[in-house]
């Protein structure tokens, strides 16, 4: 990739929810061409995109309709579910993907990107094993012991992941990881349960020609799998710090290519231990949007594009509280938005989903405070204001 680039770019955006919305956003900022690809329409990126797309990612022959029509400069992907093997020849007739379409393939499931950190890498991760099947899951089960955590290998935001207590839980667990499942593997992993004092996720910025940089970490917390809130800094030491930035540069190394990636760690008293990666902009970094000078957004942008990014300043405390869903709904309306941002320092994100089901996340409350907690505490307030009503 040479170092600087003309601009506009044409951009094929493979998942269109809404951090791929707010991935459009920073692109045409910079006057580029957005085409905005997803299984449904009216999805939220599709709103503000150039063009859009109704295909199935899984599908070979779809994907080439589509970039056969489209033409792109760049591939995007912003979800697992995508036939990566197709992305591997689309990279090979010149079009590049991002960050490459070997690390989109490697991390499209869990099993994979495991392996590379564990077995090659040789770093720190939860002990792991996996299932095909409810019999294997239950040996593995008991061979990792319990509390374990079961997970699809191939999912996104938390969806069919559980924490297993005991060997009654079990087979729940396996229903609700394959009902949970993307793509069209029957798959799941069981990993040790790890007793953490915080989760962070480190965005980490590879960039084409420059050195990798790192935002500052954002602590988060899960239900059901899923982030419910994010907060920056996370108020972990600096030689935590500097352990997670070694790491998430071994990995991002192997992996290649540019682009931003959410690393995420368990931080225990004593260690910290390799969780996930996403090869894109993470849900918990919606905090930046609020939090830092260039959010993660214009930040995966820049180095896609081979644009500079001199300086990454990160504005105070901050934090982000997610809008979920109670119920199914196909008319979608909000109540509370002028109550929620009547305090200050307070702003939201309604991401525009066409329909609604129970704990899916419809927006976004963020906030500043003096400290964290207090960031904390006003974008839950802010949150619980927003009412989403038929």
């Amino acid at each position: 990739m040479a170092k600087s680039i003309k601009l506009p770019q044409k951009l094929m955006l493979l998942g269109s929810g809404e951090l791929g919305k707010e991935v459009v956003i920073a692109a045409q900022r910079l006057g580029n061409y957005v085409v905005a690809v997803d299984r449904y329409a009216n999805a939220p990126a599709m709103q503000v995109a150039d063009a859009s797309e109704v295909i199935s990612m899984l599908s070979a022959e779809d994907l080439e309709r589509i970039v056969e029509k489209h033409r792109p400069d760049f591939i995007i992907p912003e979800i697992e579910a995508i036939r990566t093997e197709k992305l591997l020849e689309f990279e090979g007739r010149g079009i590049t993907v991002i960050p490459t379409a070997k690390a989109t393939d490697y991390t499209m499931n869990r099993d994979r990107i495991r392996e590379l950190a564990h077995r090659h890498l040789g770093v720190r991760t939860a002990q792991y094993a996996y299932a095909a099947s409810l019999e294997e899951l239950v040996e593995v089960s008991e061979s990792i012991g319990f509390p374990n955590v079961v997970k699809p290998v191939m999912s996104s935001s938390g969806k069919g992941q559980s924490v297993v207590k005991d060997r009654s839980e079990v087979e729940k667990a396996w229903n609700y990881a394959i009902e949970g499942s993307r793509g069209d593997t029957q798959k799941v992993i069981v990993e040790e349960f790890i007793n953490f004092e915080i989760e962070i996720t480190l965005l980490t910025v590879k960039q084409w020609d420059a050195p990798t940089i790192f935002c500052p970490p954002i602590g988060h917390r899960q239900e059901r799998g899923d982030y419910q809130e994010s907060w920056q800094p996370a108020g972990i030491s600096e030689a935590q710090v500097l352990s997670a930035q070694a790491i998430a540069k071994k990995v991002t190394d192997a992996l290649g290519g540019a682009g931003i990636f959410g690393v995420e760690f368990f931080i225990t008293k004593d260690e910290v231990i390799f969780s996930e990666l996403s090869p894109r902009p993470h849900d918990t970094g919606m905090v930046t949007l609020i939090s830092q000078n260039l959010n993660e957004f214009e930040l995966h942008l820049r180095a896609v594009l081979g644009l500079p990014v001199p300086k990454i300043e990160q504005l105070g405390a901050s934090a982000s509280a997610v809008i979920l869903a109670k119920e199914h709904s196909d008319s979608i309306s909000f109540e509370g938005v002028a109550e929620a941002l009547a305090e200050p320092d307070v702003d939201l994100r309604l991401f525009g989903k066409p329909d609604s089901r129970p704990f899916r996340r419809m927006g976004v409350a963020l906030a500043k405070g003096s400290n964290v907690e207090e960031a904390r505490e006003k974008a839950a307030r802010a949150a619980s204001k927003v009412r989403i009503v038929r």
